[in-house]
């Protein structure tokens, strides 16, 4: 919502001034946070568990797929990134391939990119076509007695080169991943806030009959103040609960935080920053085409809202 926002500043100042405590203390700035964000997302998505960075954010949402789902296997997308944390690094194939590389649980599906990836736009059925791609990693770890616990994948992946997925790709993906135990996770870190313009979450782009099981936010969360949120259904709540070791964390979901997190929803309805994301992104599609037009290096200019890719080309 812009730098030094004075909607910002003065909510964090406010609350700065009353109280900031471990969250181990109760306090309404949490609750009435959970119920502002609950307000965005579908029904089914109705637990909430607060943090402090969106790597953490990931780092949970692991950990509950595991504890519901009682697999370990992770199938990511190529070129992805999910964090800096050892477990994050582990499934994503942009770090882990200079690194260690990859683990025997980890599984790598290609990027649904149809304007350079394995199925393009001329194909007769491309969103089939990279939703098999996953559906036989599947097959291939079950031969080898390996069982799947999450698909996790940016709603719209960006490391890998803003990519915009066909729609229809996730609800295909997720009957997969669903028929062989495991959960999707929706990685909203980067892209959602109302980035995209005319969804307030890039997962809503696929359909309004796609729900991912856990979605997982931070970076534009609290406008640069440290704060991140993992979403889950009550089931895997539920079963996360049920080990009898809760999940606990000093400072995430603390009053500043939380007051911090209402200002930003605040400023995103006040200000129709959707819209403006729209308004603009559109301006700058339209010139990035008139550019393309000009230039044979630029090959494919794509995007939604203000998530905008230039792909060029030799």
């Amino acid at each position: 919502v812009g730098h030094c926002h004075p909607d910002i500043v003065n909510a964090a100042h406010e609350q700065n001034q009353l109280l900031n405590t471990n969250s181990r203390y109760l306090h309404d700035n949490m609750v009435d946070y959970a119920e502002r964000l609950s307000k965005t997302l579908p029904e089914k998505l109705c637990i909430f568990y607060f943090l402090n960075s969106g790597s953490e954010a990931n780092d949970l949402a692991l950990r509950l797929a595991r504890q519901y789902t009682k697999h370990e296997d992770v199938i990511v997308l190529d070129h992805a990134y999910h964090g800096h944390l050892t477990s994050l690094i582990d499934i994503s194939p942009y770090k882990f391939r200079n690194l260690e590389g990859q683990k025997e649980w980890v599984h790598v599906a290609p990027v649904p990119d149809t304007y350079r990836g394995l199925y393009r736009e001329d194909h007769e059925d491309s969103v089939t076509a990279y939703a098999d791609e996953v559906k036989n990693i599947i097959d291939h770890a079950h031969k080898r007695g390996r069982k799947i616990a999450a698909f996790f994948v940016e709603s719209l992946p960006s490391v890998g080169g803003q990519i915009i997925p066909p729609a229809g790709y996730f609800q295909k993906v997720a009957e997969h991943v669903h028929n062989a135990g495991g959960v999707f996770i929706a990685d909203e870190i980067q892209v959602g806030f109302g980035r995209v313009g005319k969804h307030f979450w890039a997962f809503q782009l696929q359909g309004e009959d796609f729900i991912p099981d856990i979605v997982t936010m931070g970076k534009p969360i609290g406008n640069g103040h440290p704060l991140a949120c993992v979403a889950a259904t009550k089931e895997i709540a539920e079963a996360f609960a049920a080990t009898g070791i809760e999940y606990f964390n000093t400072f995430g979901g603390n009053p500043v935080s939380c007051a911090i997190g209402l200002a930003v929803l605040d400023v995103i309805e006040k200000e129709n920053l959707q819209a403006h994301a729209t308004e603009v992104g559109n301006f700058l599609m339209k010139l990035l085409k008139e550019l393309q037009i000009k230039h044979p290096i630029i090959g494919d200019v794509r995007g939604c809202g203000l998530f905008i890719g230039v792909d060029l080309v030799k």
